[in-house]
């Protein structure tokens, strides 16, 4: 990206939507907000496979592993207004697990690019199966998104909720029913 560009182009909005990029509060808006979209879609610029590296690890063991609440972060493609909640992943190795932070490095390589929520919950599931040919995954993400709540239908307490399982969580009822129920424990505890 070429932040210096963007810059230009962030002062020039400012312009068109009657402000004075040179008064005091706005004099750096410019570079700060280039700087932000570099970090916010520097997932373009990452080859998922690159994240997971070498932590894949042989594993015996074929039972379900799961990881809750991952936080997310991304940016609608339809407004560039962020939607932010949780992801919970969870997968049945066939011969090999992944080390369990390269699960929420995945996310963050899908969510820093410009998304739509459906699109992103499947990408998480696919790259989570190709890393550790994985028996089954599946994907749950709960997300609010800031483009439905301060413009348009302003519902400001809509969750959108998608998902996406592959393999035997797809196949199986009764493992995506297992995988369903204890991604939902501490809801039940609290």
């Amino acid at each position: 990206m070429n932040g210096k560009r963007v810059a230009e182009l962030v002062r020039e909005l400012l312009v068109e939507i009657g402000e004075d990029p040179e008064r005091e509060g706005l004099r750096r808006t410019p570079e700060r907000v280039a700087e932000s979209f570099q970090f916010l879609t520097s997932g373009y610029g990452i080859d998922p496979q690159s994240v997971v590296n070498d932590a894949v690890y042989e594993s015996h063991a074929n039972n379900m592993i799961i990881v809750r609440d991952i936080e997310v972060y991304s940016l609608c493609e339809h407004h560039m207004l962020p939607f932010y909640g949780r992801c919970h992943i969870g997968y049945i190795a066939a011969r090999e697990v992944l080390g369990v932070s390269k699960l929420a490095r995945i996310v963050d390589v899908y969510s820093r690019r410009l998304q739509i929520q459906e699109r992103l919950t499947a990408q998480i599931a696919h790259e989570v199966r190709k890393a550790v040919n994985a028996e089954g995954v599946g994907v749950v993400m709960e997300c609010r998104h800031l483009c439905m709540m301060m413009r348009g239908v302003e519902k400001q307490n809509s969750v959108m909720t998608t998902s996406s399982v592959l393999g035997s969580f797809h196949d199986d009822s009764a493992t995506r029913a297992e995988f369903l129920n204890l991604i939902r424990v501490r809801e039940r505890e609290g």
